[in-house]
């Protein structure tokens, strides 16, 4: 049997999906600005400081930040120059194309350390599991901000389709 946290990855994964590719995902997909998709991946920026902050406190594994093995700041960062190169029309679809491929890639990289910092698998050792996300309110971390990643990600390949 899949632990819980297995299962939310799962339902995660699913709803993502869901919001993507339904009516709802291509009405977004149509009609809200390319740069506008980019720009709301910003928020992983405050977040990824938010997440270094936890660390800092002893809430979080260090692996899970920026100074360990989570390099996703980078996705919230760049989603702010991406975003006002492409309002301005100096970015196109090709700069949004590889900069998407990137920041999936980072978010599938700190969903993967993520999993394997839990008490499951302690690739990291005891002493860095990731067994906060079971509270509340970190539980919101994979709940609503992955999933808000994720399925960013795929609405922003699915503009690029029809945009």
């Amino acid at each position: 049997m899949p632990p819980p946290f297995g299962l939310l990855v799962l339902a995660i994964i699913v709803l993502a999906f869901a919001l993507a590719f339904t009516r709802f995902g291509r009405r977004l997909a149509q009609f809200v600005p390319l740069w506008a998709l980019v720009a709301v991946q910003a928020f992983r920026l405050p977040l990824e400081l938010a997440m270094h902050g936890l660390y800092e406190h002893g809430i979080m594994p260090g692996q899970m930040t920026y100074t360990g093995r989570n390099f996703d700041i980078v996705t919230g960062t760049t989603a702010i120059l991406v975003a006002w190169a492409v309002a301005g029309g100096r970015g196109g679809r090709k700069l949004v194309g590889a900069w998407n491929v990137m920041g999936l890639a980072l978010l599938i990289n700190v969903v993967t350390i993520a999993i394997l910092s839990t008490p499951v698998f302690r690739y990291f050792g005891d002493e860095h599991l990731n067994v906060f996300v079971t509270d509340t309110p970190f539980v919101w971390l994979p709940a609503v901000m992955v999933l808000a990643a994720l399925s960013g990600h795929l609405l922003i390949f699915r503009a690029l389709r029809v945009q």
